[in-house]
């Protein structure tokens, strides 16, 4: 995912980043750790807030740390997409990507593994059902997850 403040609010990545799970959580390696990662001393200072106001809300001690960004690293390959390699539709996507390379930069990938994971617009969803490139089964799948509901976590602002 790659921010972009004109079309986000660094405050409102943080809302999400909040509501996406539970990051009172302890974790049992630094690798799956909760952090935030700032760029400057704005974005500290409005991390620091947001915890703050997270452990409030939550009344729990919160395990995530604030750190400065210094560069960024891709997960390992079994973690690309980690709801649609669990799917039954891993396997019709493999034929199209492949490569990890490929899976990893397809909206289309992206989008199939949110909506596995239980997350987007169900509207949109359906509206994209014929553009992933499914079997017939694969599209009856990916409606039948789609129809158990999905949360909006993420709204980013549209165009």
């Amino acid at each position: 995912m790659d921010f972009d403040p004109a079309r986000i609010s660094y405050e409102q990545l943080l809302d999400a980043f909040w509501n996406s799970h539970d990051a009172s959580a302890a974790t049992y390696s630094t690798q799956y750790s909760s952090r935030i990662f700032y760029h400057d001393e704005e974005q500290r200072a409005a991390a620091v807030e947001s915890l703050a106001r997270e452990e409030a809300r939550s009344g729990s001690k919160i395990q995530t740390t604030i750190i400065p960004y210094t560069a960024f690293y891709l997960a390992e390959d079994y973690h690309q997409k980690y709801y649609l390699r669990g799917s039954a539709l891993f396997g019709e996507i493999s034929l199209i990507y492949p490569d990890t390379s490929g899976l990893v930069n397809s909206t289309a990938a992206a989008r199939l593994n949110g909506y596995l994971g239980g997350y987007g617009d169900a509207a949109s969803a359906r509206a994209q059902v014929d553009q992933f490139g499914l079997s017939e089964n694969g599209k009856k799948e990916l409606l039948r997850i789609i129809e158990r509901g999905l949360s909006p976590v993420c709204p980013v602002p549209q165009d």
